[in-house]
């Protein structure tokens, strides 16, 4: 019998600078609580570069909630926030070698086993990545996401390299919850 088939936390906030790294130390801490300390460099990595797409992008407001939500084999990672617009990706052959941004979305794909992005209703979108933790390594794609040039429409897309059992995160409210576990 499992004791503990699912396990989530949630975390509100404005994505500003200084609340990344607080949510990065959050994300360490659930995941050491968890006994999932391998996966930690990867969801902070994913976690930091999702919320940092919307402190750069999102529009009306910077607020957010990252959702990490544990079943079985597989640790979801997700940030909803109320702008709508799914994200764009960029072809990495187009960006300039010295160039600070850009490349978020292509190192969420190479580090996670799936990843993607969905409308949220009216009230925005919901971008995720998955992590195994049976503790496997994760193999990086065979095609990064292409990122679109100014002139070319937009792009939209709802999964990147889907799940093996092609499992999609779920798509109900976060549970709130200032307990871990």
């Amino acid at each position: 019998m499992i004791s503990h088939p699912s396990r989530h936390c949630t975390v509100e906030l404005q994505a500003l600078p200084s609340r990344i790294g607080q949510v990065r130390r959050i994300v360490s801490a659930h995941l050491r609580y968890w006994h999932l300390d391998p996966l930690i460099d990867r969801a902070a990595l994913g976690v930091t570069e999702l919320l940092t797409n919307v402190h750069q992008h999102a529009r009306p407001d910077k607020l957010c909630t990252v959702e990490l939500e544990l079943l079985l084999d597989r640790l979801t990672v997700s940030v909803r926030d109320h702008d709508p617009r799914l994200p764009v990706v960029e072809d990495l052959g187009e960006i300039a070698p010295l160039a600070t941004e850009g490349r978020g979305l292509a190192m969420v794909a190479a580090m996670s086993e799936s990843w993607g992005a969905r409308p949220d209703g009216e009230q925005g979108k919901v971008v995720w990545f998955t992590l195994p933790t049976s503790g496997g390594p994760v193999g990086v794609p065979t095609r990064v996401p292409r990122l679109a040039t100014p002139d070319q429409p937009v792009r939209r897309f709802t999964a990147h390299e889907p799940a093996l059992d092609g499992a999609r995160p779920p798509a109900h409210a976060p549970a709130r919850s200032a307990v871990p576990g």
